[in-house]
């Protein structure tokens, strides 16, 4: 049962609610100063000296270029073959592996005292910023400061700004080379201030914590990090997986089998072996429905997570950290024909699934939990693959247009 009726109705409303998420973003913000005498006043009752705290704000600009990619992060705009090819290619592969040698005293050193394996930290390097070849041409403070006074995320980034304010109190890097990304990202591993403070570590010795002119402080600083958030030094990140015809998706679902479990569900490795009876606890992901490669995710998954709150960045990570130690391809690579979702077309593709009568939450523009398990239902009813997906099939039996 095609939901026709639903459609034209979707498609003459959709714009509204569209234009209402996106409003012009050329011109700062009124009380723009006001804001950041606020700001200022804020770090020094949170120990930041007088002199550190008006020296900076006095010079911070609002910058409408951070403003513009705070709206458009490519985790929630690209498709997984875009992300992942991108990030993870022979160029990075061998660059990583080169890397690997050249700085095997120091990664090992790093290893032994964190637990973390050398390809995981070099694999962070490289999908950070290109193993240290760019770190952002964007002024921290300048970023911090527009990002704390926009209203979306005011509170988070005025954490950071203070923090990079503390940061430049500390003499660890003078405010005119605090350069990074446009969120305030800095250094070799791109710490954000706030982990900056609780996780860099002076690695070299030389008594100053610096992410961006020292490896060793980079490096230690990245296992540090990891290790807090409880690495589990005695397994993988996951593994690429096959699945068995007519499978059902819906246990992708964030939910945690034992391996035994996935195993009897007819689920293989990469190569059609059966999975070890370990007892080790997994979660399936399909980041690109069921055309594209399966993987089972375990502990490590979600401390690559606890970096970045993005499933395709750690699928990325772990990936690269496998070529890196030698492995090959995936067995399944990601279609790279899947169409490419703005945040609008999922906008479009929530309320149309609403207006059905599949509940996919409020629209937000984001493919979450309920709008995959929205997905899924109609696919069921409309004998569709129910992968939670939104494939070209999806969308066109909605009506959904993309770009």
């Amino acid at each position: 049962m095609a939901c026709r009726l639903c459609v034209s109705t979707v498609l003459a409303t959709s714009a509204l609610p569209v234009a209402a998420e996106n409003p012009t973003l050329a011109k700062a913000p009124d009380g723009f100063e006001e804001c950041k005498l606020q700001l200022q006043e804020k770090a020094i009752a949170a120990g930041v000296s007088t002199k550190t705290a008006q020296n900076v704000m006095t010079g911070v600009q609002h910058v409408d270029r951070v403003i513009e990619l705070d709206r458009k992060q490519p985790e929630f705009t690209t498709t997984f073959a875009d992300y992942l090819n991108r990030r993870v290619n022979e160029d990075k592969v061998s660059k990583g592996r080169e890397l690997l040698q050249e700085h095997s005293a120091l990664l090992e050193r790093v290893t032994e005292a964190t637990g973390v394996p050398a390809p995981y930290l070099v694999a962070f390097w490289g999908l950070e910023t290109h193993f240290g070849s760019y770190f952002g041409k964007m002024s921290v403070p300048d970023s911090l400061t527009t990002l704390a006074c926009d209203t979306r995320r005011s509170t988070f980034f005025t954490g950071q700004l203070i923090a990079a304010l503390q940061i430049i109190d500390e003499g660890a890097i003078p405010v005119e080379q605090m350069e990074g990304s446009w969120a305030g990202a800095m250094g070799h591993v791109q710490f954000m201030p706030t982990v900056f403070l609780k996780h860099a570590v002076d690695g070299d010795g030389d008594g100053r914590r610096d992410l961006w002119n020292s490896l060793p402080d980079a490096m230690m600083s990245a296992g540090r990090f990891l290790e807090s958030m409880n690495w589990d030094g005695d397994y993988r990140w996951g593994r690429e997986v096959l699945l068995p015809e007519n499978f059902d998706y819906s246990l992708a679902d964030g939910r945690r089998l034992n391996l035994s479990k996935w195993r009897e569900l007819g689920i293989t490795d990469a190569f059609g072996k059966p999975l070890a009876r370990e007892d080790i606890s997994a979660a399936l992901i399909i980041p690109a429905g069921h055309r594209g490669p399966a993987f089972l995710a375990y502990h490590n998954f979600k401390v690559i997570m606890g970096w970045n709150r993005s499933e395709f960045y750690a699928i990325a990570v772990g990936h690269l950290a496998d070529r890196i130690a030698g492995a090959g391809t995936l067995q399944n690579p990601p279609p790279v024909d899947a169409p490419s979702l703005s945040r609008d077309t999922v906008l479009e593709l929530q309320t149309s699934l609403n207006e059905c009568g599949y509940d996919a939450g409020k629209p937000d523009g984001i493919t979450g939990p309920a709008t995959r398990s929205a997905i899924r239902k109609y696919q069921r009813d409309e004998g569709m693959v129910a992968d939670g997906y939104p494939g070209p099939e999806l969308l066109d039996g909605l009506g959904v247009a993309t770009p």
